[in-house]
């Protein structure tokens, strides 16, 4: 895997660690946050990584991805979590593996007050739902806590997220 210089470590360290837990299914909706695991997905033939139209959509794939035997993670932009709360139920009922990661908006310095309100909800939205968090807002906290999150979703059929805070993906600018 070769290292680009315009993306941050971490972002690389995001697939490195699904491919050692033996991810086959990427599943997303765009994001710039995202964007090196998303390219390195599309560049490794063991791996399906999949664009959806809607983040809930996800969820769904991935219950089913499960269902075949194999693992997947669902990566989204923390507006993208309201779209899922209701289907979480999915995952709360069925109790299959749910690994997601999540970029942060409205978290620290962001330009767009529209991403304030989930921005400011997604932890706690989601710990309601019965999904495990933990957050990283320094690089080098990336690849533990999501081993960390993963060890826990796929070794005990839970549903956890890790929440890549602002500041560790850097200050937005409103390209005018």
């Amino acid at each position: 895997m070769s290292s680009h210089a315009t993306e941050p470590s971490w972002q690389q360290d995001v697939f490195r660690v699904l491919k050692a837990h033996d991810v086959k299914h990427i599943v997303f909706v765009p994001d710039a946050g995202h964007s090196a695991a998303i390219r390195l997905a599309y560049q490794d033939p063991e791996i399906n990584a999949v664009v959806l139209t809607t983040e809930e959509e996800g969820i769904g794939y991935l219950a089913g991805a499960w269902l075949g035997g194999e693992r997947g993670a669902l990566l989204m932009q923390s507006s993208g979590v309201g779209n899922c709360l209701n289907t979480l139920a999915l995952q709360n009922c069925a109790g299959f593996p749910l690994l997601m990661v999540v970029t942060m908006r409205g978290d620290w310095a962001e330009f767009n007050a529209w991403q304030n309100p989930m921005g400011q909800a997604t932890e706690a939205s989601l710990q309601l739902m019965k999904v495990m968090t933990w957050r990283a807002d320094q690089p080098e906290d990336v690849a533990p806590l999501l081993h960390g999150a993963a060890t826990m979703a796929f070794n005990g059929d839970a549903a956890t997220a890790l929440l890549l805070g602002q500041r560790l993906i850097g200050e937005k600018q409103w390209v005018k």
